[in-house]
Protein backbone atom coordinates (compact mmCIF):
# COMPACT_ATOMS: atom_id res chain seq x y z
CA UNK A 1 0.00 0.00 0.00
CA UNK A 2 2.80 2.39 0.94
CA UNK A 3 4.66 1.55 -2.28
CA UNK A 4 1.53 2.26 -4.31
CA UNK A 5 1.06 5.66 -2.66
CA UNK A 6 4.73 6.48 -3.12
CA UNK A 7 4.67 5.55 -6.79
CA UNK A 8 1.54 7.59 -7.35
CA UNK A 9 3.06 10.60 -5.61
CA UNK A 10 6.24 10.23 -7.67
CA UNK A 11 4.26 10.12 -10.92
CA UNK A 12 2.21 13.14 -9.94
CA UNK A 13 5.33 15.12 -9.05
CA UNK A 14 6.98 14.11 -12.33
CA UNK A 15 3.90 15.20 -14.24
CA UNK A 16 3.75 18.49 -12.38
CA UNK A 17 7.40 19.19 -13.11
CA UNK A 18 6.88 18.41 -16.79
CA UNK A 19 3.87 20.74 -16.83
CA UNK A 20 5.84 23.55 -15.22
CA UNK A 21 8.80 23.12 -17.56
CA UNK A 22 6.63 22.98 -20.69
CA UNK A 23 4.61 25.97 -19.51
CA UNK A 24 7.77 28.05 -19.12
CA UNK A 25 9.28 26.86 -22.41
CA UNK A 26 6.21 27.02 -24.66
CA UNK A 27 4.27 29.73 -22.83
CA UNK A 28 7.06 32.16 -21.98
CA UNK A 29 10.45 31.48 -23.57
CA UNK A 30 9.24 30.46 -27.05
CA UNK A 31 6.82 33.40 -27.49
CA UNK A 32 9.51 35.81 -26.28
CA UNK A 33 12.05 34.33 -28.69
CA UNK A 34 9.66 34.47 -31.66
CA UNK A 35 8.62 38.03 -30.79
CA UNK A 36 12.24 39.10 -30.44
CA UNK A 37 13.25 37.60 -33.79
CA UNK A 38 10.22 39.12 -35.52
CA UNK A 39 10.90 42.56 -34.07
CA UNK A 40 14.56 42.35 -35.08
CA UNK A 41 14.08 41.07 -38.64
CA UNK A 42 10.76 42.57 -39.80
CA UNK A 43 9.30 44.93 -37.17
CA UNK A 44 6.81 46.44 -39.62
CA UNK A 45 5.09 43.17 -40.35
CA UNK A 46 5.36 42.04 -36.74
CA UNK A 47 3.45 45.13 -35.65
CA UNK A 48 0.59 44.73 -38.11
CA UNK A 49 2.06 46.38 -41.21
CA UNK A 50 0.95 49.76 -39.94
CA UNK A 51 0.81 52.76 -42.25
CA UNK A 52 1.67 56.02 -40.53
CA UNK A 53 0.98 59.60 -41.53
CA UNK A 54 2.60 62.53 -39.72
CA UNK A 55 3.71 60.22 -36.94
CA UNK A 56 0.31 58.58 -36.35
CA UNK A 57 -0.87 55.12 -37.34
CA UNK A 58 -3.78 55.51 -39.75
CA UNK A 59 -4.30 51.93 -40.85
CA UNK A 60 -2.67 48.74 -42.06
CA UNK A 61 -1.33 48.00 -45.52
CA UNK A 62 -3.14 44.66 -45.28
CA UNK A 63 -6.67 45.91 -44.49
CA UNK A 64 -8.78 48.04 -46.80
CA UNK A 65 -10.74 51.06 -45.65
CA UNK A 66 -13.96 52.63 -46.84
CA UNK A 67 -15.65 55.99 -46.41
CA UNK A 68 -13.48 58.12 -48.69
CA UNK A 69 -15.10 61.13 -50.30
CA UNK A 70 -15.00 61.42 -54.08
CA UNK A 71 -11.96 63.67 -53.78
CA UNK A 72 -10.01 60.49 -53.12
CA UNK A 73 -9.42 57.17 -54.83
CA UNK A 74 -12.05 54.58 -54.02
CA UNK A 75 -11.24 50.99 -52.93
CA UNK A 76 -12.85 47.73 -53.99
CA UNK A 77 -16.38 47.05 -52.76
CA UNK A 78 -16.76 45.11 -49.53
CA UNK A 79 -18.05 41.54 -49.68
CA UNK A 80 -21.48 41.89 -48.08
CA UNK A 81 -24.52 42.71 -50.20
CA UNK A 82 -26.86 45.50 -49.29
CA UNK A 83 -30.47 45.76 -50.40
CA UNK A 84 -29.73 47.00 -53.89
CA UNK A 85 -25.98 47.18 -54.18
CA UNK A 86 -22.69 45.98 -52.81
CA UNK A 87 -22.25 46.91 -49.19
CA UNK A 88 -19.58 49.59 -48.86
CA UNK A 89 -18.80 49.10 -45.17
CA UNK A 90 -15.63 47.27 -44.26
CA UNK A 91 -16.16 45.40 -41.00
CA UNK A 92 -13.66 42.80 -39.87
CA UNK A 93 -16.43 40.72 -38.33
CA UNK A 94 -17.94 40.35 -41.81
CA UNK A 95 -14.72 39.36 -43.54
CA UNK A 96 -15.36 36.84 -46.30
CA UNK A 97 -16.75 36.45 -49.79
CA UNK A 98 -20.41 36.62 -50.80
CA UNK A 99 -20.34 32.96 -51.89
CA UNK A 100 -22.94 33.76 -54.54
CA UNK A 101 -22.74 32.08 -57.93
CA UNK A 102 -21.75 34.24 -60.89
CA UNK A 103 -25.26 33.97 -62.33
CA UNK A 104 -27.04 34.70 -59.05
CA UNK A 105 -29.59 37.49 -59.78
CA UNK A 106 -28.72 39.31 -56.57
CA UNK A 107 -25.03 39.37 -57.42
CA UNK A 108 -25.66 40.30 -61.06
CA UNK A 109 -27.79 43.27 -60.03
CA UNK A 110 -25.26 44.34 -57.40
CA UNK A 111 -22.49 44.32 -60.00
CA UNK A 112 -24.62 46.21 -62.52
CA UNK A 113 -25.51 48.85 -59.92
CA UNK A 114 -21.89 49.17 -58.85
CA UNK A 115 -20.75 49.57 -62.46
CA UNK A 116 -23.36 52.28 -63.10
CA UNK A 117 -22.13 54.13 -60.00
CA UNK A 118 -18.49 53.89 -61.09
CA UNK A 119 -19.40 55.27 -64.52
CA UNK A 120 -21.41 58.13 -62.99
CA UNK A 121 -18.88 59.05 -60.30
CA UNK A 122 -15.88 59.04 -62.61
CA UNK A 123 -17.36 60.82 -65.63
CA UNK A 124 -16.34 64.47 -65.52
CA UNK A 125 -16.52 67.30 -68.08
CA UNK A 126 -14.34 66.32 -71.01
CA UNK A 127 -14.01 62.71 -69.92
CA UNK A 128 -16.78 60.11 -70.03
CA UNK A 129 -16.30 56.62 -68.66
CA UNK A 130 -17.77 53.80 -70.73
CA UNK A 131 -19.17 50.72 -68.97
CA UNK A 132 -16.71 48.55 -70.89
CA UNK A 133 -13.84 50.46 -69.27
CA UNK A 134 -14.82 49.46 -65.73
CA UNK A 135 -12.47 46.71 -64.48
CA UNK A 136 -13.74 43.74 -62.49
CA UNK A 137 -12.19 44.84 -59.20
CA UNK A 138 -14.21 48.07 -59.32
CA UNK A 139 -17.47 46.15 -58.99
CA UNK A 140 -16.54 42.95 -57.14
CA UNK A 141 -15.01 42.29 -53.75
CA UNK A 142 -11.97 40.15 -53.02
CA UNK A 143 -12.15 36.77 -51.28
CA UNK A 144 -11.74 38.41 -47.88
CA UNK A 145 -13.83 41.45 -48.75
CA UNK A 146 -11.12 43.61 -47.16
CA UNK A 147 -8.66 44.00 -50.03
CA UNK A 148 -6.44 47.05 -49.42
CA UNK A 149 -5.37 47.39 -53.06
CA UNK A 150 -6.91 47.99 -56.46
CA UNK A 151 -5.65 47.30 -59.96
CA UNK A 152 -3.71 50.00 -61.83
CA UNK A 153 -6.59 49.99 -64.34
CA UNK A 154 -9.12 50.95 -61.66
CA UNK A 155 -6.79 53.59 -60.25
CA UNK A 156 -6.29 55.09 -63.72
CA UNK A 157 -10.04 55.11 -64.30
CA UNK A 158 -10.39 57.43 -61.28
CA UNK A 159 -7.60 59.83 -62.27
CA UNK A 160 -9.77 62.39 -64.10
CA UNK A 161 -12.29 62.62 -61.25
CA UNK A 162 -9.57 62.97 -58.61
CA UNK A 163 -7.78 65.60 -60.69
CA UNK A 164 -10.98 67.59 -61.26
CA UNK A 165 -12.07 67.43 -57.61
CA UNK A 166 -8.68 68.50 -56.30
CA UNK A 167 -7.77 71.11 -58.89
CA UNK A 168 -4.80 69.10 -60.12
CA UNK A 169 -3.66 68.28 -63.62
CA UNK A 170 -4.44 64.83 -64.97
CA UNK A 171 -0.75 64.32 -65.67
CA UNK A 172 0.14 65.01 -62.02
CA UNK A 173 -2.41 62.55 -60.69
CA UNK A 174 -1.34 59.93 -63.24
CA UNK A 175 2.22 60.33 -62.04
CA UNK A 176 1.05 59.90 -58.45
CA UNK A 177 -0.64 56.62 -59.37
CA UNK A 178 2.48 55.34 -61.13
CA UNK A 179 4.60 56.25 -58.11
CA UNK A 180 2.37 54.08 -55.93
CA UNK A 181 1.92 51.14 -58.28
CA UNK A 182 3.53 48.01 -56.86
CA UNK A 183 4.83 45.40 -59.28
CA UNK A 184 4.50 41.63 -59.02
CA UNK A 185 6.11 40.03 -55.98
CA UNK A 186 9.53 38.61 -56.90
CA UNK A 187 8.83 39.88 -60.41
CA UNK A 188 6.35 37.15 -61.35
CA UNK A 189 3.96 36.40 -58.46
CA UNK A 190 0.52 38.02 -58.50
CA UNK A 191 -0.50 41.16 -60.37
CA UNK A 192 0.53 44.82 -60.15
CA UNK A 193 -1.55 46.71 -57.60
CA UNK A 194 -2.05 50.07 -55.93
CA UNK A 195 -2.53 50.37 -52.18
CA UNK A 196 -5.47 52.75 -51.80
CA UNK A 197 -4.63 54.04 -48.33
CA UNK A 198 -1.03 54.84 -49.23
CA UNK A 199 -2.15 56.53 -52.46
CA UNK A 200 -4.76 58.64 -50.67
CA UNK A 201 -2.28 59.72 -48.00
CA UNK A 202 0.08 60.90 -50.75
CA UNK A 203 -2.83 62.70 -52.45
CA UNK A 204 -3.82 64.42 -49.22
CA UNK A 205 -0.25 65.55 -48.63
CA UNK A 206 -0.07 66.82 -52.19
CA UNK A 207 -3.23 68.88 -51.83
CA UNK A 208 -2.63 70.08 -48.28
CA UNK A 209 -3.33 73.77 -47.98
CA UNK A 210 -5.45 73.94 -51.13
Amino acid sequence: MNNSVTNTARLLWAGLRALLVLTVVTGVLYPLAVTGVAQALFPGRANGSEITSHGKAVGSSLIGQQGYSLRYFQPRPAAGLGTNSINTRYKLILSGATNLAADNPKLVKAVEDARAKVVKDNSVPGYTVRPAQVPADAVTSSGSGLDPAISPAYAELQVHRVAERNGLSVARVERLVKEHTQGRALGFVGEPQVNVLELNIALRDLTAGR
